[in-house]
């Protein structure tokens, strides 16, 4: 070859091997800066950050850092940098440890640009356009629960802006995610976790009809951290449509084809969902969504090489916003199968059908045909039928160090630092900060303080405590205040501010006003007087709602009132708010007992168990034992209610739960049309349940009434005048309310009532009985409260469900007394009272009429019993040998339907074939208590009470007049 020859042939070798490479677009970049979280390093030519102290240990090529510094030069290193005149210009590796990205020789002083740096993992962040409102999510966090064996998932994004926090309830798919990872696996199908594994990454387009609006959502999987927790990041960005503020939605069960290739998971399905406000009543719009999740595929998996086509069914999708907490939750059922796979005839194991017994806290485990296994989860100790919190912190069970305090929390414990000190890079160990490790020493009295060997130096006052006001060195932020407390303080940010305390950043969107100074819409502005305070009442100008305020714009409690009522009067002063020194009782008396234990009690001494709020749990036990008793508010035992048995005693809470924001309309609000329905009392609410023949219509139900500060617990319905009838455990009184759109409680007897439970309307006569548990009487009073008088009020201990049987006047009822439980009747004048069952029972919680047979029959929480008898006591027989734990029971179309306390849903149960038919489980997750039955009209035949429940007539020709 010729030497020309050869120059050509290498000169195009060479140019073969150019590649084009281009700039990194701005679109490609992270969003940075100050509203971004970001931290800015000082101006200059050779700055170093303060140390960042991580979290958790960074392994960095087989060694561990747990402090990092950032430098002006584009560098990053695991200790503090040298001068950059030892290493920009020298060749790598460097003597020290280093990352070093962008490194480049760069001056940022005399305002020639800034160094921006922070640390991302586990957040949610992007833009969205709210109507035209721009909004920035800046990396705020995102928590998932997942409860596996029932293919629940429940997500709660915190610290989301109001007018997004609407707009985005409808964009469950952003939840949807961790239900298709962990559901319910039917047979033959697998979770989409088995799939993908920690690390994927899923792209979903969703576009809003009929104004077409699109948003797109970004999911990674990051992998697991030392906590085996899955960590993922959220990138959202598009436009989604205005929603009024306080509007509600729905989203109805829906089913979804997935479509699995070689690494790679598809998608597409149109979802309805109707939005309910004030402003606009209901509307109905709908969504398209297309995603697809992409991972690594393990080469040695038995996954066919052709496509594989699953069903995902979400059964329940419940979404809300708080607004005054800013969270955004969704919570999602979930079941995977073969398509077409949940509609066949043949028998599902229980496991996958949800009509297992294992408690709640356990995972079913399926075996052979419809056997199957329950076993307690981590954390719990049982059977798997009944499972029980493990206390590590009474225990021992701990990994707490010096200087840190053991938390119980139901299934686990979490240490918590002492005052004045915060926890190193192991998450366990808690060292003392700077700035009070040199308060201690300048506190510390000679011979009196001990040094601790270790890193941290600390210095520790033994028998010297003084008291320290942190926040006269003004800690917090310029916009927020300082609370001092009892070895403590905290920062709150002033109102218009959010933020953590000690970093607070103006709520231009709280404020009301877009850029230009015009209101947004939706958004409050407060009105001012002339003197520019406060005006006592402020008014909502889009949705009408009104409030009284103090001179520092915070509402006062209980003074907001709806729209087209009077306002408050906001001059008359504010009720004095009673203490709560119960409260925090029982934690207080907790730390205590397990200090005079030397820290560790015994498995059989008493820990008080309290709620997350600080209220004494109802049932109290003596350690690890089977000896339980109920307790009240103040911890003071109830008397007739000591037990040494597996199943503890069924207590009722006597204080409210927490009312859950944004609060609800507290009128009536009608299911959709249907001839009958359950309504169950759950807490501070009575839910609607339509059956459909004697199926539950689940896709139907939902909240008949929210009672805010209540606890219902004995509920009926009289079908001649279409009104519901309920006990309220926490207010001592019995109510009523048409069930008729708009109706608003009715209060019929508030006086002389301790403990009211279980309750029975006597549609033909008029009448109403109910059961007072705490002075142990049975009294009968007429519908409208007038003609009070008692029926019993002795030989009674434990008296909790009451029917009635009009077409006989008979009265039933139920005494759960652990020492002889027994079920009794009378006349519905309290003449010839008898004993009806006495032995073989336990629990006795609820009880109904069989109207097809004549029988009484009840569900005991102790012999886990369904069983019915004549009201002569012959004939008895056992229905169903392992139920969970029923609180209350209605009969109808040989049918039994009860609430269940382990499963915390209402559950169906065939007389004829004795097995589990059905169940609903509500999104909201606590004890259900009472049941009854609402029809259209009256049916003909014999109208009966259950404990909290009246069931209409069946199966008999009566007329009522």
């Amino acid at each position: 070859m010729e030497r020309g020859q050869l120059f050509a042939a290498c000169l195009l070798c060479w140019s073969c091997s150019v590649c084009v490479v281009t700039a990194i677009q701005r679109a490609d970049m992270f969003p940075y800066g100050t509203l971004s979280g970001d931290l800015i390093l000082a101006e200059g030519d050779d700055e170093t950050s303060r140390v960042l102290s991580l979290p958790r240990p960074l392994y960095f090529y087989n060694s561990l850092f747990s402090q990092l510094y950032v430098a002006t030069n584009g560098i990053i290193s695991a200790q503090d940098l040298p001068m950059e005149k030892q290493y920009v210009d020298d060749s790598f590796p460097t003597d020290f440890p280093v990352v070093a990205p962008f490194l480049a020789d760069i001056d940022t002083s005399r305002g020639r640009g800034q160094i921006y740096y922070r640390r991302v993992s586990g957040k949610v962040r992007g833009t969205v356009i709210v109507g035209s409102t721009p909004v920035t999510l800046n990396n705020i966090d995102l928590h998932a629960y997942i409860v596996v064996g029932d293919g629940r998932a429940y997500t709660a994004i915190s610290e989301v802006p109001e007018p997004v926090g609407w707009a985005l309830m409808p964009v469950a798919p952003i939840g949807e995610l961790f239900g298709w990872l962990f559901a319910l696996e039917l047979p033959n199908s697998q979770v989409g976790f088995k799939f993908t594994g920690a690390e994927f990454t899923r792209h979903a387009e969703v576009t809003f009809y009929p104004g077409n609006q699109r948003l797109s959502i970004t999911q990674t999987g990051r992998g697991l951290d030392d906590h085996n927790h899955l960590t993922v990041d959220t990138v959202v960005s598009g436009s989604v449509p205005f929603l009024p503020p306080g509007a509600e939605v729905t989203i109805d069960p829906f089913k979804e084809i997935y479509q699995y290739y070689p690494s790679v998971a598809t998608s597409t399905s149109v979802r309805e969902f109707s939005v309910v406000s004030a402003e606009r009543g209901s509307e109905s719009f709908s969504f398209q969504l297309k995603q697809n999740v992409t991972y690594r595929e393990c080469r040695h998996s038995n996954h066919a090489a052709a496509p594989e086509t699953l069903q995902l069914t979400m059964e329940r999708v419940f979404v809300m916003y708080v607004k005054e907490e800013r969270i955004l939750r969704y919570a999602v059922t979930n079941k995977i199968s073969p398509v077409g796979g949940e509609s066949g005839s043949e028998l599902v194991n229980p496991c996958y059908s949800g009509n297992h017994d294992c408690d709640t806290t356990a995972q079913c485990i399926p075996l052979e045909g419809q056997a199957f296994q329950c076993q307690c989860a981590t954390g719990y100790r049982g059977d798997g039928h009944n499972c029980y919190d493990i206390d590590e912190c009474a225990e021992g069970l701990t990994s707490c160090g010096a200087h840190s305090q053991c938390v119980n929390l139901p299934g686990s414990h979490r240490c918590q630092c002492q005052s004045g000190y915060e926890f190193g890079y192991d998450e366990r160990t808690c060292v003392g900060n700077k700035r009070q490790m040199e308060q201690r020493h300048n506190l510390c009295v000679a011979l009196e303080c001990v040094e601790e060997r270790g890193p941290a130096g600390v210095c520790v006052c033994v028998c010297v405590c003084v008291y320290i006001d942190e926040c006269s060195s003004s800690p917090c932020h310029v916009n927020a205040r300082c609370i001092n407390g009892m070895g403590s303080f905290q920062c709150q940010c002033q109102p218009g501010f959010y933020g953590d305390g000690f970093h607070c950043t103006q709520d231009s969107l709280q404020s009301g006003l877009q850029p230009g100074g015009r209101p947004s819409l939706g958004a409050f502005i407060p009105q001012c007087d002339s003197d520019g305070h406060y005006r006592p009442l402020q008014c909502h100008g889009s949705t009408g709602y009104c409030w009284c305020v103090d001179n520092r714009g915070q509402e006062r409690p209980g003074t907001r009132t709806p729209p087209g009522t009077a306002p408050s009067d906001c001059d008359r002063p504010a009720e004095p708010t009673r203490p709560k020194t119960h409260c925090d009782v029982c934690e207080r008396w907790r730390a205590s007992l397990i200090e005079h234990y030397g820290g560790k009690p015994e498995p059989q001494q008493y820990v008080p168990q309290c709620e997350p709020d600080g209220h004494f749990r109802p049932v109290q036990c003596y350690g690890e034992t089977t000896y339980c008793w109920c307790v009240d508010q103040d911890g003071r035992e109830v008397p007739g209610t000591q037990s040494n048995n597996v199943v503890k005693p069924a207590c009722l809470p006597s204080v409210a739960p927490p009312t859950v924001r944004p609060l609800p309309r507290p009128d009536v609000t009608p299911p959709p049309y249907t001839e009958v329905t359950l309504l169950y009392a759950q807490g501070q609410k009575i839910g609607a349940l339509p059956l459909n023949g004697t199926r539950l219509d689940a896709a139907r139900s939902k909240t008949l009434l929210t009672l805010h500060g209540s606890i219902v617990v004995g509920i009926a319905y009289d079908c001649k005048e279409n009104k519901v009838y309920w006990t309220d455990l926490s207010a001592r009184t019995i109510n009523r309310a048409s069930v008729a759109p708009g109706a608003e409680p009715e209060i019929l007897i508030n006086t002389n009532l301790v403990s009211p439970e279980g309750l029975a309307v006597d549609v033909k006569r008029r009448l109403m009985f109910w059961v007072d548990s705490n002075p142990d009487m049975i009294e009968t009073s007429n519908l409208d409260g007038s003609g009070r008088r008692t029926l019993f009020d002795t030989d009674l201990v434990n008296p909790r469900a009451i029917i009635v049987v009009s077409s006989t006047g008979t009265l039933y009822w139920t005494d759960w007394n652990r020492e002889a439980p027994k079920i009794e009747s009378s006349s519905v004048d309290g003449q010839n009272r008898r004993l009806v069952v006495s032995d073989g029972i336990g629990l006795p919680n609820a009880l109904t009429y069989d109207s097809s047979s004549g029988q009484i029959c009840w569900a005991d929480a102790g012999t886990k019993h369904l069983e019915c008898v004549y009201p002569d006591g012959s004939g008895r027989r056992v229905i169903h040998s392992s139920l969970n734990y029923p609180f209350s029971m209605v009969y109808y179309r040989n049918h039994f339907y009860y609430t269940d306390w382990r499963r915390d849903g209402v559950i169906a149960v065939s007389k004829t074939s004795s097995q589990f038919t059905d169940e609903y489980l509500p999104d909201q997750r606590s004890h259900l208590y009472g049941i009854t039955i609402a029809t259209t009209s009256c049916l003909s035949g014999a109208i009966h009470m259950l404990y909290t429940q009246h069931n209409t007539n069946l199966g008999f020709n009566v007329q009522y007049f």
